[in-house]
């Protein structure tokens, strides 16, 4: 993670209230992101993920920032790289999507297809979160991966 990471080929946004609209959604995805460090049930790469597509089409500068600061850089440059989630990323996305996608489809909805249409879309999301490859943190290390799980 360094000051040069390279920015995403993207083609900038040049409307002004959707450059500001997106920008306002990456830094409230950012402060989410980063409440998801230390609260058990907020999902950190998910927000993060958001922010840096966000800034990668209004911002080169914040997106810079983003990859490279040393504590929310991390879980976006080993998943943008290819090296996965960590274990805990993994699971504490599940658990809030299963928890939220139900409650909401069973609990605070009334429509019937919904009741079958969410728990598929779970589905889907789940089946692709679980295929990432699992990142294996060392612990005592800022940002070093040591191995993928299962390789």
């Amino acid at each position: 993670m360094t000051d040069t990471t390279p920015l995403p080929e993207r083609k900038p946004v040049r409307n002004p209230i959707v450059r500001h609209l997106l920008i306002a959604i990456g830094w409230i995805s950012v402060a989410l992101g980063f409440a998801g460090i230390f609260l058990p049930v907020l999902p950190t790469t998910p927000f993060l993920l958001l922010s840096a597509a966000c800034f990668a089409r209004t911002s080169p500068k914040f997106y810079q920032w983003l990859v490279a600061h040393p504590r929310l850089g991390k879980y976006l440059v080993y998943y943008l790289d290819g090296q996965g989630m960590p274990v805990k990323a993994k699971v504490y996305t599940l658990l809030l999507m299963w928890s939220t996608l139900l409650l909401t489809a069973f609990v605070l909805l009334e429509r019937p297809m919904l009741h079958y249409l969410l728990p598929a879309i779970g589905a889907c999301v789940t089946i692709y979160i679980l295929r990432l490859p699992t990142l294996t943190l060392v612990t005592g290390q800022d940002a070093s991966p040591s191995k993928k799980e299962g390789q």
